[in-house]
This record gives C-alpha cells, sequence and structure tokens, in this order.
C-alpha cells in the first residue's frame, strides 16, 4: 500500500509541473506576445554580399517612425556593429549568416534571433527606453565567438 502512494505522489507531482511549464509557455506566447522570427526567404549564403538588401547592410528610415535593420552576421562580427534608431521607433530586423549558425540578442529587450547561413529572418521590435544595449551572438560560433558583439543605441 505505501508503493501506491508514492506513484500517486509522482503523478500527482508531475502533472502539476506539466500544467505550470504549458501555462508558462501560454502566458509567454499570448500574455507577452513572444514568438520565432518569421523565416522570409532562403539565399545562397555565398552571394549574401550581393543579394539584395544584403549588398548594402545598416539602417533605414522607411517611414514616419518605422525604421529597417538590414544585418548580416558572419565569423565574428555584424554588419553593421553599431546601430542608432530613435526611441519609440518600430524597428524591422531582417538578418541572415554567411557562414555558421550565428545568434543574436539584444540585452534588456525581446529581441533575439537565430542567424542560419542563408535563411532570412525577420523581427519587429519597438525601442521604448533611450540608451545602449549590448548586441551578442548567443550561439558558439568558433575560437572569437566572444568577441562578436555589436551595440543598439537608442536615441
Amino acid at each position: 500500500m505505501k508503493a501506491h502512494s508514492y506513484e500517486n505522489a509522482f503523478l500527482i507531482t508531475g502533472g502539476i509541473v506539466l500544467a505550470m511549464c504549458a501555462s508558462a509557455l501560454a502566458y509567454a506566447t499570448f500574455g507577452m506576445g513572444m514568438h520565432l522570427p518569421g523565416r522570409v526567404a532562403q539565399i545562397d549564403p555565398a552571394k549574401v554580399y550581393q543579394t539584395p538588401p544584403f549588398n548594402k547592410p545598416g539602417v533605414r528610415k522607411i517611414g514616419e517612425g518605422r525604421y529597417e535593420v538590414v544585418l548580416v552576421a558572419q565569423a565574428w562580427a555584424f554588419m553593421p556593429a553599431e546601430i542608432r534608431v530613435p526611441r519609440n521607433a518600430e524597428v524591422t530586423f531582417t538578418a541572415t549568416s554567411v557562414d555558421v549558425i550565428h545568434g543574436f540578442d539584444i540585452e534588456r529587450t525581446r529581441v533575439n534571433m537565430m542567424l542560419i547561413p542563408g535563411q532570412v529572418g525577420r523581427l519587429t521590435h519597438t525601442f521604448r527606453e533611450p540608451g545602449e544595449f549590448l548586441l551578442l551572438c548567443h550561439e558558439y560560433c568558433g575560437a572569437g565567438h566572444h568577441m562578436m558583439y555589436g551595440k543598439v543605441i537608442i536615441e
């Protein structure tokens, strides 16, 4: 009879933990609006710098209060390494990698993408707080990984 009560306790505890994990996932998805960045297109990784818009990486104003950042990751740098946009602007990041899988994470924000060679990812974010934010590669990409960073400056 004692073994039966241990089994019940284990099943109840497992069910509670599973329900808590499912609740956290639902809250992050619907309550906080977190989702995976969209896969926009696939391009040849060997021709990234010849393929628009990646032939001219940088920041472009595309409308009133709207900006596009075209970003390329390669071992061990982001192009551009410095991004400047005004506060409260809607910023759409269009990014890819040239060589290996890289990460794209802007500290203190929900901006976080995995950059896969030749796969074009897109993510939009509005920066409400002014300041300087560190842009990091969060996927190990080789011996110089620790040197792969940039900055986002919100003016």
